[in-house]
């Protein structure tokens, strides 16, 4: 026979299957990367799409010879985009199991990720809207800015690791 309890409804509070609270800061930060990885992705893949339908339309001002830089770095500032949509998800979510990583270095690490987000891929855009004869335009400089920060973040992040807690999960 089954116990009164178990036949009643649980309360709101016991419904509900949460982790444990993070620290605000934390908390925060997780969001802010949940929030821009999610977002990169839809824009990158709507980005993605847009391209795929101008090549599969045999769009002629898009695919024609003089146009191929603009073509390469429209598919570059895509591809990054969506793979730095990726790298803040992952970045959430590790942040979220290393409670122990000093607060000043996950900051850095979340702002030098979140910078290169942006100048990656917009130096690749801007490489192509503006681009002279087999030369994208000046807009490409933006482009080693964000990777030397995309490179110190997924530095910094990869030694952080050592403050992983087997078991903490």
């Amino acid at each position: 026979m089954k116990s009164p309890r178990s036949a009643q409804t649980l309360a709101p509070a016991e419904r509900k299957t949460t982790s444990p609270a993070l620290p605000a800061p934390l908390a925060s930060l997780v969001r802010r990367h949940l929030r821009l990885g999610w977002w990169t992705l839809l824009i990158f893949l709507t980005a993605g799409l847009a391209l795929e339908t101008l090549q599969g339309l045999k769009v002629w001002t898009y695919l024609n010879v003089s146009n191929e830089t603009r073509r390469l770095m429209w598919t570059l500032a895509y591809a990054h985009g969506t793979l730095l949509g990726l790298v803040n998800l992952g970045f959430a979510a590790t942040a979220r199991v290393l409670p122990a990583w000093p607060e000043p270095k996950k900051r850095f690490v979340s702002v030098s990720l979140l910078v290169a987000t942006v100048l990656m891929p917009a130096g690749f855009f801007l490489g192509g809207l503006f681009n002279y004869p087999g030369d994208p335009g000046l807009g490409i400089l933006l482009v080693p800015v964000g990777g030397v920060l995309l490179f110190v973040a997924v530095f910094l992040t990869a030694l952080a690791l050592k403050h992983f807690m087997a078991g903490a999960d």
